[in-house]
């Protein structure tokens, strides 16, 4: 029964106003409803880019089957078939990304650091809003990641 309320209460969530130049400021609380918003329709706005692009995609590689008869143009076509799948590819994981930043942001956690739970800077969180670590304990990651490599 508990259940039924809380998706209720997420329903009945009374939408944010977010003016049309609105950008997240220093000088506002951290991840007021106002800057959760924002990010939520920044998210949201990317993840529909993202699932356009692959819609076009699988229907030009389903319009573009054809007989090339030169052997050269053929491997031209594979290849760049090749390399706009693995750009696709990658749309697939970073909507898998997307999702999850959605899900932080439902559940109170969008904006802090994974590791540290310090606030992620609003810069880097408007230029990577799927970030999950502040820039420094990125790089300490990045670091160890690096080291471990290696080895």
């Amino acid at each position: 029964m508990s259940e039924l309320k809380t998706a209720g209460e997420k329903q009945m969530k009374q939408e944010v106003f977010l003016p049309d130049d609105y950008s997240p400021a220093e000088d506002e609380p951290f991840m007021n409803d106002r800057q959760l918003e924002y990010f939520r329709r920044k998210l949201i706005n990317w993840k529909s880019e993202l699932l356009a692009g692959s819609r076009d995609t699988i229907e030009a590689l389903q319009d573009g089957t054809r007989n090339i008869p030169d052997v050269t143009d053929r491997a031209s076509e594979e290849t760049d078939r090749a390399l706009e799948l693995r750009t696709r590819d990658r749309a697939r994981k970073l909507v898998g990304k997307i999702d999850a930043a959605l899900r932080r942001i439902d559940e109170g956690e969008f904006g802090y650091c994974m590791k540290t739970g310090d606030p992620i800077s609003l810069k880097r969180l408007d230029a990577r809003p799927i970030a999950t670590m502040t820039l420094e304990a990125q790089e300490r990651h990045e670091r160890r990641e690096k080291v471990h490599r290696d080895d």
